[in-house]
């Protein structure tokens, strides 16, 4: 039976701490903040990544994983395991996942790059499952046809607390950005595999809520053929929006009771293009691998 290693990036929201207790790895996603390079949770915490975001003149923009640090990492693994699982940021956001299937090209199958099409709390769920998948026996190249099989088995809808961050990144022209603000118009984005896309907008965020707790049960029902949603996993993320999380996962559990939601932030890497204040609801199937 090989021995398979379970690396992701910090896209997955996964810390270093909780990357042991898992028995997974994480390589750290860098940032460029005004032209200096970051790395995730090496020299740049959550807090420190939210004060810079809320400076005005502050430039932080996001980057693939740089190929020396991934091949380095790779061949780190591979001297103490037979294959490693790579499960990186969604290809419909990235161009990180593409680079890194180029570049498993020369490893003869020992490196699997999994195009999952997931970003945050459901990359998560796919490190879990693969990790669980590992630990059965199951080898590289099987953890990867089966992520890649159930890529869509999952669905996010976030709300933002301001349009202003979507403005900065260009997903919004200044006048859209103000007429919105203006009206209090709050979107509701989705991400379901490819893109951050835009889904509804709602007046206030109780109706923003209720749109995405909408979205969900509609996806529970129609797409995964669980109208009760007992085989589906729910969680609330945020973007430095504790309270506001937590209020929204006890309205979840009003509507779905008796189940656990977890609570998780959303990764810095679409925290920078939504700024803080926003929060977040997904569903994925909980696959056998889970149960």
């Amino acid at each position: 039976m090989s021995k398979v290693a379970i690396l992701t990036d910090s896209n997955s929201g996964i810390t270093i701490e909780e990357a042991k207790e898992m028995g997974v790895y994480v390589l750290p996603m860098p940032f460029y903040i005004n032209g200096e390079l970051y790395y995730e949770e090496i020299d740049l915490s959550q807090d420190q990544f939210y004060e810079k975001l809320r400076q005005p003149d502050c430039k932080i923009t996001t980057s693939m994983p740089i190929v020396g640090d991934l091949i380095d990492k790779w061949e780190e693994l591979l001297e103490n395991y037979d294959e490693v699982v790579y499960i990186p940021m969604s290809s419909g956001l990235s161009s990180s996942c593409a680079t890194a299937i180029g570049l498993a090209d020369d490893y003869d199958g020992k490196v699997q790059v999994v195009n999952n099409q997931r970003i945050s709390v459901t990359q998560k769920l796919s490190v879990i499952e693969a990790k669980k998948m590992a630990d059965q026996g199951s080898s590289a190249a099987e953890i990867r046809k089966f992520l890649e099989d159930t890529k869509f088995d999952s669905s996010i809808y976030i709300t933002v607390g301001t349009l202003e961050y979507l403005k900065k990144g260009g997903r919004l022209t200044p006048a859209v950005a103000a007429i919105g603000t203006l009206l209090r118009i709050k979107p509701v984005l989705t991400i379901q595999g490819e893109k951050l896309d835009s889904f509804a907008k709602a007046r206030t965020m109780k109706q923003a809520k209720q749109i995405m707790m909408d979205a969900i049960d509609k996806d529970m029902r129609e797409r995964f053929h669980d109208p009760e949603g007992k085989n589906c996993i729910i969680s609330v993320a945020h973007t430095q929006e504790k309270e506001a999380a937590e209020e929204f996962r006890q309205e979840l559990l009003e509507r779905w009771p008796d189940r656990e939601i977890l609570i998780d932030p959303l990764s810095l890497s679409v925290s920078c293009h939504i700024g803080p204040g926003s929060l977040a609801v997904t569903t994925s199937i909980r696959h056998d691998i889970l149960k």
